[in-house]
């Protein structure tokens, strides 16, 4: 008797009309931290590892860094379509409050590193990991949680916001990140916590099942060779762009290769355990769905478009425009974030507004012209001179911002409407995938073409410009044959590159004035912009072309559709 009355109370509070929105505004805030997380460390790195008492500039210490930026986001793009599953068969809200759980735990675990020097940070890596096995569980379940309690005339408007804060989580993370940073950096894991313990508290007595569970079994098979798979191609992806073999970079070294070759093959094997076994963990007939496999296609290419594009800005404003006005190498990390508000800004604007209009008039025209538009900003990105001035490149990064708003929101309604109701968790966790996935490969690819850019000519300029400035040849030679990723990385850490790769011992040496203008606010910028800007070409017109791409695969969506409904075209 008791049951049934528990069960009825909880039936009847899903129904009130405010609990939809209720639910709304949590699993907004669940989607938030979990994308706010993905950006923090990006701009707070220096002080972290400054508060650690590591240089992340070493060569042996480059696996930290590495992991400490993307092992968070590889993890959630490995799991995110498994936990989505999960949900399915054992509850959406079970499995999205253990994610809350497990995201509040290890934030804390984060917060209270007691190592220094590399065993701290490996602390920090596993800590990152394991976060983003809870963000995971949240992003994986958010989604499908929405659109069982939303009817399909609000989807459009509720995903949009979840999805909206989702993306613009991964920029209000850099201004986050930042603030905190320049206090304390344990500030950076602490701040999740109250907010994590808050939101989990109130999911456990907020959110109730609705949609009824599934009787089916776990995909081992398809889990093992999809997570391996994809987890060898992104950690390949991950080092290709560290120096390997004496070049540049280590695409061509036999480790790279055989992590991506042994990923590819280990997906083909995913495809096809997927075609054979009973329920499988890709619901691979659902890309017969044409309104799921064209929005699933466009948001891939559209994180391909957008996934590097934060790293780019943020090296381009810390190495080269911030130095050059004034700014201190150690204060640009901060004012990097600040400076690229426009871009959060335009998501907060466009998004919602596309997602409610979208509800009434359908997805197509909105997801076509946002990816139109964007691929419009990334060229003017292009025309745009190193030294900008800062209006223009605000109102860019505005369009920009609004730009993906526009297309993201409608996207992501589309692809949840066109799904069953039993394969909501999956179908939005393979979206999620693709999302993610392509913010590794996209990172990958931004600065592949960014340092072929500055390997053709900045080794020799680099020397040349020391000797000039009394550094003996010899150290100069030296200096000037590292690698371009590591002059990247100091101009993206937000430490003096110069300070950092000639050394105090040789600075204090040098006559005159030189060590003054080799460390000023002129040198470098100087020194790297032409090469860089050639790089930057290269990277914002490969992303306008997958924007382009992606306009094309929504115009081809079809018109306006909701699952069990007929194509309202």
């Amino acid at each position: 008797m008791s049951i049934a009355v528990a069960a009825s109370a909880d039936a009847g509070q899903a129904s009130s009309p405010n609990y939809k929105w209720l639910v709304l505004a949590n699993t907004t805030v669940g989607t938030l931290l979990a994308t706010i997380d993905s950006s923090i460390m990006l701009i707070a790195l220096p002080q972290i590892f400054r508060g650690i008492g590591l240089n992340p500039l070493q060569a042996s210490n480059t696996f930290y860094l590495l992991w400490m930026i993307l092992g968070y986001i590889i993890v959630s793009s490995v799991l995110v379509v498994s936990f989505g599953r999960l949900g399915d068969m054992f509850g959406r809200v079970k499995m999205y409050n253990f994610g809350y759980v497990v995201y509040t735990f290890f934030s804390l675990v984060l917060t209270v590193d007691p190592l220094s020097a590399q065993a701290g940070a490996m602390w920090l890596v596993v800590g990152r990991v394991f976060q983003g096995v809870g963000a995971a569980f949240i992003t994986g379940n958010s989604g499908a949680i929405l659109t069982d309690v939303f009817p399909a005339n609000q989807r459009g408007l509720a995903l949009g916001i979840g999805n909206i804060a989702g993306i613009s989580g991964s920029f209000i993370g850099l201004v986050v990140g930042g603030v905190l940073a320049a206090i304390h950096w344990r500030l950076v894991f602490l701040v999740s916590v109250p907010l994590g313990f808050i939101g989990t508290v109130w999911s456990f007595l907020l959110l109730k099942k609705v949609a009824p569970l599934q009787a089916t079994s776990i995909d081992w098979a398809g889990n093992a060779t999809f997570g391996a798979g994809l987890i060898a191609l992104m950690i390949g992806i991950t080092y290709g762009i560290e120096p390997a073999g004496g070049h540049a970079m280590g695409w061509t070294s036999p480790t790279v290769l055989g992590l991506l070759i042994g990923g590819t093959v280990l997906l083909a094997a995913f495809l096809l355990v997927e075609a054979r076994v009973k329920n499988p963990m890709f619901r691979l007939p659902l890309f017969k769905i044409r309104a799921f496999t064209s929005g699933t296609l466009s948001t891939f290419l559209s994180s391909i478009g957008r996934g590097g594009l934060m790293f780019m800005l943020i090296v381009w404003l810390q190495g080269i425009w911030l130095p050059l006005h004034g700014y201190s190498f150690e204060e640009t990390p901060f004012w990097a974030g600040i400076l690229m508000l426009p871009m959060t800004l335009g998501f907060l604007l466009a998004g919602p507004i596309s997602g409610f209009l979208s509800d009434k008039f359908g997805a197509r025209y909105f997801t076509t012209g946002g990816m139109l538009a964007a691929a419009c900003s990334f060229l003017l990105l292009i025309f745009l001179p190193v030294d900008f001035n800062y209006s223009v490149f605000a109102v860019i990064l505005l369009i920009n911002g609004m730009a993906m708003g526009a297309f993201a929101a409608p996207n992501r309604a589309a692809i949840m409407n066109s799904l069953p109701p039993d394969d909501r968790g999956a179908g939005g966790g393979m979206n999620s995938t693709f999302q993610n996935a392509a913010q590794v490969f996209s990172i990958g690819i931004f600065f592949s073409l960014i340092l072929n850019g500055l390997s053709g000519s900045l080794s020799g300029t680099l020397t040349q410009g020391l000797i000039q400035h009394g550094v003996p040849a010899v150290q100069a030679g030296q200096i000037g044959q590292l690698p371009p990723v590591t002059i990247l990385f100091a101009a993206f850490l937000g430490y003096n590159p110069v300070q950092s790769l000639v050394g105090a011992g040789i600075l204090h040496r040098l006559p005159g004035n030189n060590a003054q203008i080799l460390t000023g606010h002129e040198f470098f910028p100087n020194l790297i912009s032409a090469p860089f800007h050639a790089g930057l070409a290269e990277a914002f017109g490969f992303a306008a072309l997958a924007c382009l791409v992606a306009a094309a695969a929504s115009l081809t969506r079809g018109g306006r559709y909701v699952h069990g409904d007929n194509p309202d075209d």
